[in-house]
């Protein structure tokens, strides 16, 4: 072989070494930045592909992407957010709209009567228990829904039959609350003695309980409530009816005149006095025992000697209050029907004490009238 030749042999070795190692580090840089160079059959670098700047497509898809994203995020959010203020703005509207639920007394317009007390019932009464005499009273004649007054009339029937306050009764489907949706947390079921439903309906005001008295009162349901107006009637009640036990109907009516005399009468009763009375009381269901309290605040009141009580509710009666109570030396029985809330009615009887206390007494005190024992036994 020729010098020459040698010579032009060995240049092209070294320029395709070369090139060879050019494209290589330039395939290499491609690699690193995610994507390889291609290289064209000529062996060298596709210039296309060789700009850098055209390996920046995959940033900028990431940008694109979640761009994207955030201004699907920030749409749906807006979107969210949108549908909210529509909601919080309906919602105004929507409880404007509603008409205000007014009780009987308030629709006869008695809510708004002015007393020297200042009372926030619309009807009170209170009265010597053993003089009869009329301390205050305030729209005593009107006639109104008693709620849970009621169960003072069911514990009085179920007293005055002398039943045996050991026979367990069993809480049906029967005495669920159909009238007004109430609850109540004696499951269908339980079994709780006559006793001990007597001391949740007068204590705690439950529901169930009062309806299984009546609804297994001898006779039934309908000798029961039968029995309840005949009581009525009996103690000079002239402005009362009753069509079931619990209170939960607004059928169930009275006056707060009447409402006293009954009040009187249930004092004569040493069980509806003690169960009335109780503060609060544990149902033992076996796996598990159940907290009952008065519905009545005042009796864990130490100011105030309670001998008798009953509260009452439901939307057409309004807050409701009756006791019998020994006030400056005094057997005093209150009454007070629609009241605007719980406190209120609890404020009426403070305000009704001091104003006792505070009140010159036109005669010597008298001592409560004695009871006989009953033959009723929890």
């Amino acid at each position: 072989m020729g010098f020459k030749r040698l010579t032009a042999l060995i240049g092209g070795m070294a320029l395709a070494l070369a090139v060879g190692l050019g494209v290589t580090a330039e395939a290499q840089a491609a690699s690193n930045k995610g994507k390889p160079a291609k290289v064209s059959k000529t062996g060298k670098a596709t210039p296309k592909k060789a700009v850098v700047a055209k390996k920046a497509p995959p940033a900028r898809k990431k940008v694109t992407v979640a761009s994207n994203k955030r201004s699907k995020s920030t749409t749906a959010q807006r979107a969210t957010s949108g549908n909210r203020a529509t909601v919080r703005a309906k919602a105004p509207v929507v409880r404007a709209s509603a008409p205000a639920r007014l009780s009987m007394a308030q629709q006869m317009g008695l809510h708004g009567s002015d007393d020297p007390l200042q009372l926030d019932s619309s009807v009170a009464l209170v009265l010597d228990q053993q003089t009869q005499e009329v301390l205050f009273s305030k729209n005593e004649k009107a006639v109104l829904p008693i709620a849970s007054l009621t169960k003072l009339m069911t514990g009085l029937v179920v007293a005055d039959a002398h039943l045996d306050m050991n026979e367990v009764i069993t809480i049906t489907q029967d005495d669920v609350d159909t009238y007004k949706g109430s609850r109540s947390r004696l499951a269908v079921g339980t079994q709780l003695t006559r006793g001990e439903l007597m001391l949740l309906a007068l204590m705690s005001s439950e529901n169930r309980a009062a309806h299984a008295l009546g609804r297994t009162f001898p006779g039934g349901m309908d000798m029961f409530v039968t029995l309840m107006n005949a009581r009525a009637t009996q103690l000079g009640m002239m402005d009362s009816r009753f069509v079931e036990p619990t209170g939960l109907m607004s059928t169930n009516r009275s006056s707060a005149r009447d409402l006293a005399k009954l009040v009187m009468a249930a004092y004569e009763q040493p069980l509806l006095r003690e169960l009335s009375t109780s503060p609060n009381h544990q149902v033992d269901l076996g796996q598990r025992v159940l907290q009952y309290n008065n519905s009545n605040r005042l009796i864990r009141n130490p100011e105030w000697e309670i001998g008798l009580q009953k509260t009452g509710y439901i939307s057409e009666a309004g807050r409701c209050l009756v006791m019998q109570a020994s006030v400056a030396g005094r057997q005093l029985v209150m009454v007070f029907l629609d009241a605007r809330n719980a406190s209120a009615r609890v404020g009426d009887a403070e305000r009704v004490r001091r104003w006792v206390e505070q009140r010159p007494s036109t005669h010597a005190p008298q001592a409560a009238t004695p009871v006989a024992p009953t033959r009723h036994q929890m």
